[in-house]
């Protein structure tokens, strides 16, 4: 059986992806045609259900929770890996709620976040994630929301943190920040749905034992990406919630489904979540 795959280049998702993309792992009969674009590029296709299988942020399958079940393995949650805030110089949330601010993505748990830290703040213009830090140095934006790998570059750059959106929810919660999950169409049957499941653990596990075996595949994409900078981006985003979400994993989740039901971001949180 053939599935669409969707994830994005980023050093994470080529690392975990590696062992399903090239069959170092049994894949047990299954191909995947393999689809790389930006996370917001991917939640775009996945509100049209494009995909069988997409990474996605967390806040966009809040919305596809008719369309998608969530995966155990392969999803960016952890601890102190959330977006950041940045400007030139230091905002006060007064100056914040009446910037323009760039956001990654319209969708993207970093503008969730975004929007339970600051509400009032409503002036946003999305744009690739990668842009970010050169339109709030080029004051095309007072602001900017980061994800990835700006947050070990904005400093070099002479920019500011004027909020730690992921500690921000860690205060707030008492819980790690689901970022971005591993989801399969909900219309699939269920031994697909688990078969996909059981491959995409393997393909974490053996990324995870084999590091090394990865890089041929993680570096090309990497390539304006010093490599220093690529294996802390691995390092921060592929944990052990990546492997399983186990109860932990799962209680975020729950919670930040229930803070967007709360919010009226969503109208109902439909069951089951998870495969």
């Amino acid at each position: 059986m053939k599935l669409s795959l969707g994830f994005s280049p980023c050093p994470n998702d080529t690392f975990i992806f590696d062992a399903l993309v090239h069959k170092k792992i049994d894949t047990e009969g299954l191909d995947f045609e393999i689809i790389m674009e930006d996370v917001e590029a991917l939640n775009d296709r996945a509100f049209r259900v494009d995909l069988d299988v997409t990474k996605l942020s967390y806040h966009a399958f809040a919305h596809l929770l008719k369309d998608y079940v969530l995966l155990d393995s392969g999803s960016a949650l952890g601890n102190n890996c959330g977006p950041l805030l940045i400007a030139k110089k230091q905002l006060t949330a007064s100056e914040v709620n009446v910037a323009t601010i760039a956001i990654p993505g319209k969708y993207t748990t970093a503008n969730f976040l975004l929007s339970l830290a600051f509400p009032e703040a409503q002036n946003k213009e999305a744009m690739l994630f990668s842009r970010i830090e050169d339109a709030v140095l080029n004051e095309d934006v007072q602001a900017g929301l980061i994800i990835h790998e700006n947050r070990f570059t904005y400093q070099e750059k002479g920019l500011v943190k004027v909020m730690d959106l992921g500690a921000y929810w860690e205060t707030e919660t008492k819980q790690p920040i689901p970022l971005g999950g591993i989801v399969i169409r909900r219309a699939l049957p269920k031994d697909i749905q688990q078969k996909v499941e059981r491959v995409i653990r393997r393909s974490v596990e053996f990324a995870l034992a084999n590091p090394e075996q990865t890089m041929d595949f993680v570096k090309p994409y990497a390539q304006e990406m010093d490599e220093s900078v690529m294996l802390q981006h691995i390092e921060l985003y592929v944990n052990d919630y990546t492997v399983s979400l186990a109860k932990e994993g799962r209680v975020a989740v729950d919670h930040l489904f229930e803070m967007a039901k709360s919010k009226a971001i969503i109208p109902s949180v439909i069951e089951p979540i998870y495969v």
